[in-house]
């Protein structure tokens, strides 16, 4: 079972990856080009297109606190129809980005993140024998990202059901099975997404080179502090909720959904 710090390291680092920001950017509006998610918002970033964000927005509207609820409630219906056409509306994007200034968006996203892609993924780890503090975050990075199933499948079919054995946790070494099962995935996801037809997926090899440095430290409990994308992750920074800090400039910081989530 992870910690609470190891929890928020893993969720700092795909926070990193997707705002640049470990805290993660509660008001992050994207629209990538040719990405399926469509309009994509919040700390790690859920998507127009696979009708999370409209149930992020339902949460939101039904907080008795939320002091946007009105103006959001009106988009509902559109974003509950996937509509599109919200990829480009301002009058949507002024709304979520004054929304993120209310604490309770700033609340609802973190228990959001957590029901709708943490817990998933941990469950998904877990039953994998995957227990690793580092391990997790890998998966975690899958289901926010995309492709989780069809990558775990791959590693399967290539190794098999890491091997179970001496109760790996964060408390004691994890078992020699779960470790390769991990480095395998990682090399199988970075040359899938290294040569996908879609060429800026090709750009988000930079997440599994991330963990692949972190799997040749050893680095399996995801002790701090660590370096995701030149942006280094402390625990001051981990444990510091709420912190929409400059996104990193020079290069795009959300990359395109591998499959909508």
């Amino acid at each position: 079972m992870l910690t609470t710090l190891q929890k928020l390291t893993a969720q700092a680092i795909v926070n990193v990856f997707e705002t640049g920001s470990p805290s993660g950017d509660y008001a992050n509006i994207t629209v990538a080009p040719g990405d399926p998610g469509h309009l994509t918002y919040g700390r790690s970033q859920t998507t127009l297109s696979s009708g999370n964000l409209a149930r992020l927005i339902a949460c939101y509207c039904d907080a008795p606190s939320a002091s946007c609820s009105t103006g959001l409630r009106a988009f509902l219906p559109r974003l509950e129809a996937r509509d599109v056409t919200l990829d480009f509306d301002a009058g949507l994007h002024s709304l979520l980005h004054d929304a993120a200034g209310d604490g309770a968006m700033r609340s609802i996203q973190d228990d959001f993140f957590d029901r709708a892609y943490w817990l998933p993924a941990v469950r998904a780890a877990e039953s994998l024998a995957v227990e690793c503090a580092l391990g997790t975050a890998v998966v975690y990075d899958s289901f926010i990202h995309g492709a989780w199933a069809r990558l775990r499948d791959a590693t399967l079919a290539r190794l098999g059901l890491p091997a179970v054995g001496g109760s790996p946790s964060s408390t004691g070494p994890a078992s020699p099975g779960e470790h390769a099962w991990i480095c395998e995935y990682l090399a199988l996801r970075r040359d899938w997404l290294a040569n996908h037809p879609n060429p800026l997926l090709r750009h988000a090899v930079y997440r599994m080179d991330t963990f692949l440095t972190l799997t040749g430290a050893a680095n399996w409990d995801l002790t701090l502090p660590i370096e995701a994308r030149g942006v280094c992750i402390s625990e001051a920074t981990v444990t510091r909720r709420g912190d929409n800090s400059p996104s990193i400039s020079g290069f795009p910081i959300q990359s395109i959904r591998v499959q909508t989530g």
